[in-house]
């Protein structure tokens, strides 16, 4: 039997020991027997199965997030959202709402607004239902842009009937006749 220990270089980084007809490697505390047959630090982020990697400090092994919106979830391995909507520390521009996403949330124009680009910024500008023709009131009526969405009056003559504008008629009521009283 050859002790394979004893040979130069060494077959095994940190511990040795000769078997009949081989060896066998043994690594020192804190370290980690490999496929390949070296020692790796026991303490290392492949060991802790961390979702999106982790940092070795101190000794410890510590899972890390991404991005400022995650947080370290219940099992110190995977990444949770933080609902920055919710938490009411983010303020949108106006005509703009919070709306959260996975690590992070975006302000999205309000229902009747469009992005653009206004002097040298984005803002969020009203769309013009009426004259765009995006509106659904009738034809008896007059559509009026408002914030965001539009109204429907009906014209003059016509009253809404809770539906659409119709027309009013003209009832004459004659005055009594003094002669018959």
């Amino acid at each position: 039997d050859l002790n394979e220990c004893g040979l130069k270089p060494r077959p095994c980084k940190h511990r040795c020991m000769n078997t009949y007809g081989s060896y066998k490697c043994y690594c020192l505390n804190g370290y980690m027997l490999m496929p390949d047959g070296t020692c790796s630090n026991a303490l290392s982020c492949l060991m802790a199965n961390c979702q999106y990697g982790c940092d070795v400090l101190k000794g410890e092994v510590r899972c890390r997030c991404p991005s400022p919106g995650l947080q370290l979830g219940p099992d110190g391995r995977t990444c949770i959202d933080i609902d920055e909507c919710a938490t009411g520390r983010v303020i949108c521009p106006q005509f703009r709402h919070c709306v959260n996403t996975f690590g992070s949330y975006m302000c999205r124009c309000y229902k009747g607004f469009d992005l653009m680009y206004i002097g040298g910024k984005y803002q969020c500008h009203d769309i013009d239902e009426c004259s765009l023709g995006l509106h659904q009131c009738g034809s008896f009526s007059r559509c009026y842009n408002i914030p965001g969405s539009y109204k429907c009056k009906c014209k003059e003559g016509y009253r809404d009937n809770g539906t659409n504008c119709i027309l009013i008629p003209n009832i004459m009521i004659e005055p009594p006749d003094p002669y018959h009283i």
